[in-house]
């Protein structure tokens, strides 16, 4: 019997083993000056973020709390501006340029995307973050690529019933799986929007394929659909994961929270309280090089699931056997 579970025992000591000694390995180091950073929260009630009244004054809120403190990186919660890109209004634009040009500050924040067909008609809504680098009239772009079924896109085959219940629900276009990185400083910046930061194996993949991998990781989100409730430490914990995985900083700009720096070890530097409006204004060092997630992403997992499954068919039939024929010989 100790032979008979001394191979699955062994197996399962090693890979623990394992995970409590790989953080102990420095797989990243830092990389770049570090960045200040300002991570905004407005509070913007979901019943008023798209009335008119309501846009109006989370565009005045946003501008104020974007211009009131210079940084090197300002950033706010997604749909932010919840407005196209293209009707952007003109006070607004012109203060965010004037403001990112005159104290150096880039500024990362939350819109509508989309075409403009020759027409005047606008194509092919995303959910996207815009960049204003100071000195240049460039804008960065990126547009959400892990979309939300039923709340951003109609999975295949339910359009009819759609359709039928007349919902007026269509479909955002996606980004591309693979997008480059904000340019802050010299500081390559990954990001992405919502919960696309549930999907580790994506980032990693961001990172690893990228000419100019990130140093910093930023989730821009609005999680007032989700009322007070757990979703919010939820999604920070999630948030977290993602930096043990690439060994590198994850910053959050939400709505109503959780709002937060985590430092490239998952450790949490600063919040904000829920539910309020402010600002998260500290430092942190982006990081360079691949741990073994961001090299090989979830292939390592499969790898192990696989081999401990074919020992489970290899070895379990055996057993099986071995105990129904000593039970039969015990009843003869």
């Amino acid at each position: 019997r100790i032979a008979r579970i001394a191979a699955p025992a062994g197996i399962a000591l090693a890979l623990i083993a394992a995970g409590l000694l790989l953080p102990l390995a420095k797989w990243t180091v830092p990389a770049n000056a570090p960045l200040t950073v300002r991570l905004l929260q407005g509070d913007v009630k979901q019943e008023m973020k798209f009335e008119e009244a309501g846009m109006r004054a989370a565009i005045d809120q946003y501008q104020q709390m974007i211009t009131s403190k210079p940084a090197d990186l300002i950033v706010t919660p997604e749909t932010a501006i919840p407005v196209l890109a293209q009707q952007l209004p003109a006070p607004f634009a012109s203060a965010v340029r004037s403001f990112s040009d005159s104290t150096g500050s880039a500024i990362l924040f939350g819109a509508i995307g989309g075409s403009v067909t020759p027409e005047g008609r606008v194509v092919d809504y995303t959910n996207s973050l815009f960049g204003v680098t100071p000195g240049t009239r460039d804008i960065y772009r990126y547009d959400k690529h892990h979309l939300v079924p039923f709340g951003e896109f109609v999975p295949w085959g339910f359009r009819w019933f759609v359709n039928l219940m007349s919902i007026p629900l269509g479909d955002f276009a996606r980004g591309g799986p693979v997008q480059k990185p904000f340019v802050v400083h010299n500081q390559p910046v990954a990001v992405d929007i919502c919960y696309e930061d549930i999907f580790g194996e994506e980032i990693a993949r961001t990172i690893r394929e990228s000419d100019t991998p990130a140093g910093v990781l930023i989730n821009s989100t609005n999680l007032a659909w989700f009322g007070d409730t757990i979703a919010l430490d939820q999604h920070l914990q999630i948030a977290r994961m993602r930096s043990l995985e690439t060994g590198r900083p994850m910053l959050r700009a939400t709505n109503t929270g959780m709002t937060a720096a985590i430092d490239a070890n998952g450790k949490v530097l600063g919040r904000l309280t829920p539910y309020t409006i402010g600002s998260l204004d500290l430092t942190v060092q982006g990081t360079a090089g691949r741990t073994p997630y961001v090299t090989s992403g979830n292939n390592t997992v499969l790898a192990v699931s696989l081999l401990l499954l074919a020992f489970g068919f290899a070895f379990g039939p055996g057993r099986i056997r071995g105990r129904n024929g000593k039970s039969g010989n015990g009843e003869a």
